[in-house]
């Protein structure tokens, strides 16, 4: 039986601009996709999302190696929007007795952004890699969000709009649901036994 449904947070919970980051890099003159060639190099975006560097040092980094501070800082400014159907979901699975979290490659600044978005409230519990040490998939990050919940894997479904980071959890036999869109989330809850309305 599920007992929990832990939601990854971008790309599910909340969604970024794409066309944002293009005008971006118009913007500055930067090339098609550099800003998230830089800031998501694996040894560097490892290194703010297990918690080795803040945020802040993440985004100096980005600049330097995009030779444009200005772009970095700007791209790092730019705004998140909430996912209301996603949310009113998780309020719906909370009403039924369903604990709903979150488990997210984050950064040292999750927790504002999540008061700022208002997403804190909406959901039982909020795990961080940037503060557990370990990031998706990586079987210690899900290993650490069983612990918290005092759950066995089977009792809690984890969605991740990135089949890559559903290994972890099922390495550990959590059941999985690989995100895209809430229509099919809606179908992967009512076939593991939760009522959900369309």
């Amino acid at each position: 039986m599920i007992r929990a449904v832990v939601f990854d947070l971008d790309g599910v919970l909340r969604h970024f601009d794409p066309a944002l980051v293009a005008q971006i890099e118009e913007r500055n003159g930067l090339a098609g996709g550099s800003i998230h060639a830089a800031a998501f190099e694996p040894t560097l975006l490892a290194a703010v999302t297990t918690g080795a560097i803040p945020r802040e040092e993440w985004m100096l980094r980005v600049g330097a190696q995009l030779e444009n501070f200005a772009a970095a800082a700007e791209w790092a400014a730019h705004p998140s929007v909430a996912d209301e159907r996603m949310l009113m979901l998780s309020d719906q699975l909370r009403a039924s007795g369903i604990r709903t979290a979150i488990l997210t490659n984050g950064t040292d600044t999750i927790p504002a952004e999540l008061r700022e978005l208002g997403i804190v409230t909406r959901v039982d519990a909020v795990f961080n890699s940037a503060e557990i040490g370990f990031a998706k998939p990586d079987v210690r990050a899900f290993q650490h969000v069983l612990d918290a919940l005092r759950l066995k894997a089977h009792e809690v479904l984890f969605t991740d709009d990135s089949a890559s980071k559903l290994v972890g959890a099922a390495a550990l036999g959590m059941p999985t649901h690989h995100f895209t869109g809430i229509d099919g989330l809606r179908e992967a809850l009512r076939a593991a036994g939760l009522a959900v309305s369309a």
